[in-house]
């Protein structure tokens, strides 16, 4: 029953936002009462954060999986980019934007986990593009795994629309990709490109 809520809560809160949706509208939609949900936790913020949690470990797990499909560096990115906007395609507010503006605390938890897992898949993707000859061999690649992490929490943090910030997100990805690629990369960028705006 525990993990039910969990995902019904994430559900709504993704679609409906975290500060709206209360713990009387999470009992009415599973038709449940309220004094079960309390069973599991204590209040709303440990539901949050245990949602959050979910969220984290249902996107590690995709990701994993898009890895393990063997993709070119540059095709890897636009893929987990895809899997992104799938995941939040019926949100209007960016659910990162809401997190920080209204649970600071839990957002802040949820960020030193994320510095952690962006730097390791960013490192090996850099590692990966530039053995494929997609990027360029003598980068500093530290620096661009910092440029590019600050780059999209920045856009995560400060758009309240999560469509804009979806935008924004594609068009970082395409600035991180060029200043890395090789002429190889920037063909395969281009199909990219092409491939995302169809």
């Amino acid at each position: 029953m525990k993990d039910k809520i969990i995902k019904k809560a994430t559900d709504m809160f993704l679609k409906l936002g975290f500060k709206s949706v209360t713990m009387d509208d999470i009992a009415g939609e599973m038709c449940i009462s309220k004094k079960t949900i309390y069973k599991y936790f204590c209040n709303k913020e440990v539901l949050i954060e245990e949602g959050t949690a979910a969220i984290h470990n249902e996107v590690h797990e995709i990701i994993d999986e898009i890895v393990a499909k063997n993709y070119n560096a540059i095709e890897e990115n636009f893929e987990i980019r895809k899997m992104f906007k799938e995941m939040f395609k019926s949100v209007n507010d960016s659910p990162i934007y809401q997190l920080k503006k209204h649970y600071p605390e839990i957002y802040s938890k949820m960020m030193a986990n994320k510095l952690d897992d962006c730097n390791v898949m960013f490192r090996q993707n850099i590692v990966k593009g530039i053995s494929q000859g997609l990027y360029r061999e003598n980068l500093d690649i530290e620096k661009y795994i910092r440029f590019y992490y600050m780059l999209i929490f920045t856009i995560n943090e400060t758009i309240a629309s999560e469509k804009e910030a979806l935008e924004l997100e594609l068009d970082a990805l395409e600035y991180h990709t060029r200043a890395m690629a090789t002429l190889a990369g920037i063909i395969e960028l281009e199909k990219q490109l092409h491939l995302n705006n169809n």
